[in-house]
């Protein structure tokens, strides 16, 4: 059997969700604890190659699920990914819907979101060194492209273009906040998507975020009201049919990897004099900015423990 050569260019980041607490079928694993200048992220990295891919996989909720979403330390998570080298990050997150088309078991390519979150660490720059990232288009084109094409292929029921609303949690939605984020034009809801994607834009990673339905959240009343049993139970379900998808998704990127937007996000974005940035902050910069701050590359893998 001939193996395919591997593709350097792509370096895929997952950031596993409910439901997706590792990657099957991962070949040369290596679990690495990584160090990160903005605390402790959710756990040490899986890193590994998939039909011929480097990918990094990071469980958003830590071992076990022990992290609830607005505990998620969503800053150290996005630079530890960037200090390993990935190239992408896609995430892979449950939802419920506020739609009738999309329903439990399909699969949703978000393209815009509403943040609803408060109190989280939003952004890697402040005073010292700011920095204002363009998000009007907050996802990458080509990697949903590539992503919604996977997961057909995986057999999956595809729905795009979609916008998802981030709560804060952990508690769901009333059934009048579920009637209201769909007059909102809110079409699924989920509690980590932000802002996990704003930070991978200031780390010029370009995202795509993979949602999976695990219900119709609480708008309409002739359906029994959310609960963790019913979540849970479609979780279990959904996530086969993400692992076809992964496989899918690595077995059809293109040979070269050519640049996106994304990638140069903060070539314009600084705007403090370079004689006023703190140099503290500049020091915790060095992976996800230091591309614009001084020239240099992302940092160094540093391993810890």
């Amino acid at each position: 059997m001939s193996i395919a050569p591997p593709r350097e260019a792509w370096h895929l980041g997952i950031i596993g969700g409910s439901g997706l607490a590792a990657i099957d079928g991962l070949e040369d694993a290596q679990e690495i604890a990584v160090a990160s200048s903005f605390g402790a992220p959710s756990g040490p990295v899986v890193t590994g190659r998939l039909g011929g891919v480097r990918v990094t996989f990071l469980a958003r909720h830590g071992a076990g699920h022990h992290l609830p979403p607005a505990a998620v330390n969503y800053r150290a998570n996005i630079d530890v990914l960037k200090r390993c080298g990935v190239s992408d990050v896609l995430a892979i997150s449950a939802v419920g819907s506020l739609r009738e088309a999309m329903a439990p078991g399909d699969l949703v390519l978000v393209d815009q979101f509403i943040d609803r979150t408060s109190g989280r660490a939003a952004s890697f720059f402040g005073p010292g060194c700011v920095a204002h990232v363009g998000f009007a288009e907050p996802v990458c084109p080509r990697l949903s492209r590539l992503v919604g094409a996977a997961a057909k292929q995986a057999g999956g029921t595809v729905h795009r273009p979609a916008t998802y609303i981030a709560i804060d949690g952990p508690r769901f939605s009333t059934r009048a906040e579920s009637a209201l984020y769909r007059r909102w034009g809110a079409d699924v809801i989920g509690m980590t998507a932000m802002p996990e994607a704003t930070l991978c834009r200031e780390a010029e990673l370009p995202y795509a975020l993979l949602a999976l339905v695990t219900d119709y959240d609480g708008w309409d009343a002739g359906r029994p009201p959310v609960d963790a049993a019913t979540v849970l139970a479609q979780v279990a379900a959904n996530a086969a049919l993400a692992q076809r998808t992964l496989k899918a998704l690595v077995a059809n990127l293109p040979a070269a990897r050519a640049p996106v937007p994304a990638d140069t996000a903060l070539e314009h974005a600084l705007m403090t004099a370079p004689a006023a940035r703190d140099p503290a902050l500049l020091a915790r910069l060095n992976a996800v900015a230091g591309r614009v701050m001084n020239g240099a590359g992302v940092g160094a893998l540093s391993a810890s423990g």
